[in-house]
């Protein structure tokens, strides 16, 4: 699950993670106004949450790279962050107040951040299989419970979307080019997933998740 134990730290900074040498990973949770963050705003954004999510995922990449050159940053057409030269690989992911963030030096990464709710139940036939839902039911073999609940649908889903964005390109069929195809988990807090990515070339990708309380973080690096 990465190479140290998460770190877990005062509010606002909610948690933070040395995935490997290359790699960092955080959570910010939002609880300040704007002119806290004081990082640039690179586009228009006329509703106010979204614009203080956008400035707190700014300012993370800076409190884990003092380095990292925002004002490089260049917006794709699929809406993927990322700076021309690759001097750092980034994803950046918001829920209600909480940011997250991961970047590396070396490494393609993707981050998702999700809040566990119910509406989750009515859209889970557009991405998940009942493959994967055979998988996911296995993989909580010895928990208390091995119903699928919106708890497993949003982890599910959430992996889903650190691989949409650390693919970037976009175009990608939830449950046509994405099939979970394993999962492991440490008291239900902790999960590891693998993953079948078939777009282009097919390749299997292991992810990690962690929960806390009802928001669930999934990552990938490679």
């Amino acid at each position: 699950m990465g190479q140290n134990n998460p770190e877990f730290l005062i509010m606002p900074l909610f948690f933070q993670q040395q995935v490997n040498p290359h790699t960092r990973l955080a959570i910010w949770k939002i609880e300040e106004a704007e002119s806290f963050f004081a990082v640039p705003l690179q586009r228009s954004i006329t509703h106010p949450h979204k614009r203080l999510q956008h400035l707190a995922g700014r300012y993370l990449l800076r409190f884990l790279f003092p380095q990292f050159p925002l004002e490089l940053i260049q917006i794709a057409d699929t809406r993927k962050p990322f700076l021309e030269n690759e001097l750092f690989h980034f994803s950046i992911s918001h829920c209600g107040d909480f940011a997250a963030v991961l970047v590396s030096t070396q490494n393609r990464v993707g981050v998702d951040i999700e809040i566990v709710s119910k509406k989750i139940l009515k859209v889970q036939h557009k991405f998940a299989s009942g493959e994967e839902m055979a998988v996911v039911q296995e993989g909580l073999a010895g928990e208390a419970t091995q119903t699928i609940t919106n708890r497993e649908l949003t982890l599910i889903w959430c992996c889903k979307e650190a691989v949409f964005k650390w693919y970037g390109t976009g175009e990608v069929d939830f449950k046509n080019h994405m099939q979970v195809q394993g999962i492991r988990t440490w008291d239900g807090k902790l999960f590891q997933t693998s993953l079948c990515f078939k777009k282009e070339k097919e390749q299997v990708l292991l992810l990690q998740s962690h929960f806390f309380d009802n928001i669930c973080l999934s990552y990938v690096v490679t």
